[in-house]
C-alpha cells in the first residue's frame, strides 16, 4: 500500500521560534499517524520475546531484519512490537496450532502491523495479525536446507551402512533419567527372556539446550565405544515444538558420522525428525525400540534353533549312512581276516620247521666255539695269574723300601722334638728360679721387723689409703713388737684432748 504524502507546504520564514520537546514529539506523532494510518504486512525475525505471565498480559517483541545502509553496508535494524492481550489470546493459540510451535526467538514471521509513536516510549509496532503459512514455509525451507547439507556430506546414509550386531545387547541409551519413555524402554527389556546390559547417559531431550546435551552424551559414548554394540536415543511423546531440537544440523550430523549404529525412538507420531533420517534405524517410540531389539534377538534365537534342528537331521542322516557303510566294511574285514589268517597259519608252520632246524645247527656251532674259548681262557688265566704274582712281589719290595725311609725320617723328627723340649724345659726352670728369688727378696723387704728398724711402719687396710680416706677408717700397724690397731682422724678438726 502506497504511503500518503504527508508533506505540507510551509511558507519560508526568516527565523523559527524554539519549540518544546513535547510539542515536537507530538507533531512527529501526528505526522506518523497521518502518513501510516493503515496496517502493513512486515517480514522480520524475532530477536527477543517476552510472553505473558500466568496466562494474562501483553506479549512484547523485538523485531529485527538486515537492511542495506549507506555505502552498501549491511545494517541490522530493529524495532519494538507489541501484541496486546486481547489479540494475543486469539493469535497465540492459532499460530501454535498452524505451525506446531509457539512464538520463539529466532523465528521469522509475517505480521500485519500498525505504526505507533508515543512521546514517552518512542516508535513501536502493534501486531494485529500473524500469517502462520509464512513461518511454516520458512521452517520447511530450513529443514530442506539441513537435509541437503547432510546429503552433500553423505551423512544421511553413512550410519545406515554400519553393520548392526546380530545380538545387540550392550546398549548405550541417551535419555532423560526421569522420562516415562526411559522407564517403558527398561521395563520392556526386563520382561524379555534375554540379558541386556544398558548404560544410561542422561541428557536434556527438549528445549534449546537439548542438542548440546545430547552431543555431550554422544562424545562420552564415543570415548568408550568398544564397550557397546549400539546407541539408543529415546524420549517420550511430545508436541512438534518439543521435537524441534532433533532437527538441529549439528546433532543430525553427529549421529550420521557416529562410529556405532544409532537407533532413535523419540516418540513422534507423523513426521520424521532430521535425526531419524541420519540414524541407522528410526523407530516411533521407546517401546518400539525395545521391541525391535527383543525381536532381533528372538529372530536370531529362532534361526539358531532352526540351524540346530537341521544339524540334528543331517547328523542323523549321516550316522545312518555311515552305519550301513560300517556294516558292509565289517563283513569285508571278516572275510579278508579269515583268508589272511589261513595264509599266516601256513607261513607260520613253514617258519616253525625252519626255526627248529636252524637253532640246532646254531647250538652245535656255539658248542664248538665255547670249547675253543674255554681252552683259550684257561691259558690266559694262568698267564694273568703269573703276571699278577710278579707284580705283587715287586710292589712288596717298593712298600718295604718306602716304609724304611719313612721310619727313618720319623725317628729323626722325634729326636729333634725331644731336644727342643729339653732346651725349653731348662729355660723355663731358669726363669722360674729367677722369679722365685725376686719374690723372696720382696717378701723379706716387707718384713715388719726390718721395716721398723728402718723407721717405717706397715699399715694393712681393706681399702687403699689416700688423702681422701674418710675419718674413722680402721688400720692395722705392723710394729716389731706386734700388730697395733689404729683409726684415721680428721686432721683439720681441733684435737679432742680426751682422745689421747
Amino acid at each position: 500500500m502506497a504511503l500518503r504524502n504527508s508533506r505540507r507546504t510551509v511558507a519560508p520564514q526568516l527565523a523559527l521560534a524554539p519549540v518544546p520537546l513535547a510539542e515536537l514529539l507530538r507533531r512527529v506523532r501526528d505526522v506518523l499517524a497521518l502518513a501510516f494510518d493503515d496496517a502493513y504486512w512486515v517480514t522480520a525475525e524475532i530477536a527477543e520475546l517476552t510472553l505473558p505471565r500466568f496466562g494474562a498480559g501483553h506479549c512484547y517483541l523485538t523485531l529485527t531484519d538486515p537492511a542495506t545502509g549507506a555505502g552498501g553496508a549491511e545494517v541490522r535494524t530493529q524495532v519494538r512490537a507489541t501484541i496486546w492481550r486481547n489479540r494475543y489470546e486469539a493469535l497465540g493459540p492459532h499460530f501454535e496450532q498452524q505451525t506446531g510451535q509457539p512464538l520463539r526467538a529466532g523465528m521469522r514471521v509475517l505480521a500485519r502491523c500498525q505504526v505507533r509513536f508515543h512521546e514517552q516510549y518512542g516508535l513501536s509496532l502493534d501486531i494485529i495479525a500473524l500469517d502462520a503459512s509464512y513461518t511454516v514455509g520458512d521452517l520447511a525451507r530450513q529443514r530442506a536446507e539441513t537435509i541437503a547439507k547432510l546429503e552433500a556430506r553423505d551423512l544421511l546414509q553413512r550410519n545406515k551402512r554400519l553393520s548392526l550386531a546380530l545380538a545387540p545387547q550392550r546398549l548405550a541409551v541417551i535419555s532423560s533419567a526421569t522420562a516415562a519413555g526411559w522407564q517403558d524402554f527398561v521395563r520392556q527389556l526386563e520382561e524379555a527372556p534375554y540379558a541386556f546390559s544398558v548404560a544410561l547417559f542422561p541428557a536434556a531431550m527438549q528445549g534449546q539446550e537439548a542438542p548440546a546435551s545430547i552431543l555431550a552424551a554422544l562424545e562420552q559414548i564415543k570415548r568408550q565405544r568398544s564397550q557397546f554394540d549400539a546407541v539408543i536415543i529415546i524420549r517420550g511423546g511430545g508436541s512438534r515444538t518439543d521435537l524441534l531440537c532433533f532437527d538441529d544440523y549439528g546433532l543430525a550430523a553427529a549421529i550420521g558420522a557416529f562410529p556405532l549404529p544409532v537407533l532413535t525412538g523419540i516418540g513422534h507420531d507423523r513426521d520424521e525428525a532430521v535425526c531419524d533420517l541420519t540414524a541407522h534405524t528410526s523407530l516411533k517410540t521407546p517401546t518400539a525400540a525395545a521391541i525391535f531389539l527383543v525381536e532381533r534377538l528372538a529372530r536370531l534365537e529362532a534361526a539358531f534353533n532352526g540351524y540346530g534342528v537341521r544339524i540334528h537331521e543331517l547328523c542323523t542322516q549321516q550316522l545312518g549312512q555311515y552305519g550301513t557303510a560300517l556294516q558292509r566294511l565289517g563283513r569285508q574285514v571278516v572275510q579278508l581276516s579269515q583268508g589272511r589268517i589261513g595264509q599266516e597259519q601256513t607261513a607260520l608252520r613253514q617258519r616253525l620247521r625252519r626255526a627248529t632246524e636252524t637253532p640246532r645247527e646254531a647250538l652245535l656251532r656255539e658248542a664248538r666255539q665255547l670249547t675253543g674259548q674255554q681252552q683259550h681262557l684257561r691259558r690266559a688265566a694262568l698267564q694273568a695269574a703269573d703276571r699278577q704274582r710278579r707284580r705283587v712281589r715287586h710292589l712288596g719290595r717298593l712298600v718295604l723300601r718306602r716304609f724304611r725311609q719313612l721310619h727313618q725320617r720319623r725317628r729323626e723328627a722325634l729326636l729333634r722334638q725331644r731336644y727342643q723340649l729339653e732346651v725349653a724345659a731348662v729355660r723355663a726352670t731358669a726363669r722360674h728360679a729367677l722369679a722365685l728369688a725376686a719374690a723372696v727378696t720382696r717378701h723379706a723387704s716387707l718384713d715388719p721387723q726390718h721395716l721398723g728398724q728402718r723407721g717405717y711402719l706397715r699399715a694393712d687396710s681393706l681399702h687403699p689409703i689416700t688423702p681422701a680416706t674418710p675419718a674413722g677408717t680402721l688400720l692395722l700397724l705392723q710394729l716389731p713388737e706386734g700388730p697395733l690397731p689404729v683409726q684415721v682422724v680428721d686432721l683439720a678438726a681441733p684435737p679432742d684432748p680426751l682422745s689421747f
